[in-house]
């Protein structure tokens, strides 16, 4: 590892449609550039992400935009004292770039290359902020592909309290604004429908919301938008108030089942990341609850509750300073990828 003053690492984030990279400097504590370009655009067409496509366009994108990040910060390839990128979960081959980029370079500079967990870097986005919570605190990780509960007691110490049966917040999120006859991706344009919905119009399940567990289940909730929207599809204030309910059941259920597991677990803090958490009715009405329970809770910034290089440099970053990397290069750089991967499996170790 270079001897300097800083400890530079660079995160490459090349999970599904976004190609993220970032410079953190781990001594100082601070993101020093950031660069993201997304493939929402390229899929748009499609309705949905196309996997090839997608890893194509990473192949495309990285190169410049590592160059663009080291640029901005001032920084030279041998400065860095590390190379971080998302090992997975997510989309093999899109993850097979990254990898192969982070392996190449990292073995060019004599330095370690680093595989971070995809939910890691999404969990430990908030403490990016000024205002970051400690260690324990529970963690609401819901975004397209995920939705969990994980009690978090430090940096690799990760307990799965609950998940989803099926579809995840952000996937119910994006095939209801399918239904409702919404672009892609869904979330973000239902999310403003649903701002001119009249509340209580419809009322629609909230699944598994009394279950006594920490799961969650929201395939039956998109049933039931299905059933609404037959007849709804030229009444643009019905299509509000349909994207109004559902919104509102998601939110229900994410808030009692995150209050249920800080009861549960004792802990007084609550971290929400992923892309979900960007929603501002759940914001809102977390930050209603919290109020009334003494519990604080944190955000990701917005340009951090989607994927991005950032969260997995900081994440690298962290791990480095609990020295749970090694700080010497990996031998041979040999690599594999985890398309399917358990956060609450990686323990100690990365």
């Amino acid at each position: 590892m270079p001897h300097n003053d800083s400890v530079l690492v660079l995160g490459v984030e090349t999970s599904c449609d976004e190609t993220g990279v970032a410079l953190y400097d781990g001594a100082a504590g601070r993101l020093l550039a950031q660069a993201l370009h997304s493939q929402v655009e390229m899929h748009e067409a499609y309705g949905g992400v196309v996997p090839e496509l997608a890893s194509r366009d990473h192949v495309r994108r990285l190169v410049p935009l590592a160059r663009r990040v080291l640029a901005q910060a001032g920084k030279t390839p041998g400065e860095l004292a590390a190379v971080a990128y998302t090992e997975g979960p997510g989309l093999a081959g899109a993850l097979l770039v990254g990898a192969a980029f982070g392996h190449g370079l990292a073995a060019a500079l004599g330095v370690p290359a680093i595989g971070i967990h995809h939910l890691e870097g999404h969990l430990v986005s908030p403490l990016l902020g000024a205002a970051r919570p400690a260690f324990p605190f529970v963690a609401l990780l819901a975004s397209g592909g995920h939705t969990q509960l994980m009690r978090v007691a430090g940096v690799g110490d990760y307990q799965l309290l609950g998940e989803t049966h099926d579809d995840a917040a952000g996937e119910a999120f994006d095939k209801t604004a399918t239904l409702l006859g919404l672009g892609y991706p869904g979330g973000p344009a239902l999310a403003a429908l649903a701002e001119r919905g009249r509340p209580g119009r419809h009322r629609l399940p909230r699944p598994m919301i009394a279950s006594g567990d920490l799961d969650f289940s929201f395939s039956g909730l998109k049933t039931a938008v299905a059933t609404l929207a037959r007849g709804a599809a030229h009444d643009e204030q019905q299509r509000a108030d349909i994207a109004r309910a559902f919104e509102d059941a998601v939110v229900d259920v994410l808030v009692a089942k995150s209050a249920l597991a800080m009861e549960r677990s004792g802990c007084t803090q609550l971290v929400v990341a992923g892309g979900v958490g960007a929603n501002l009715e759940l914001r809102a009405r977390l930050a209603q609850a919290a109020a009334r329970n003494g519990l604080q809770v944190f955000y990701p910034a917005l340009e951090f509750c989607t994927d991005n290089g950032a969260m997995i440099a900081f994440a690298a970053g962290m791990r480095l300073r609990a020295e749970e990397a090694s700080n010497e290069p990996t031998a041979g750089h040999a690599f594999t990828v985890r398309p399917r991967w358990a956060l609450d499996s990686i323990g100690a170790q990365s």
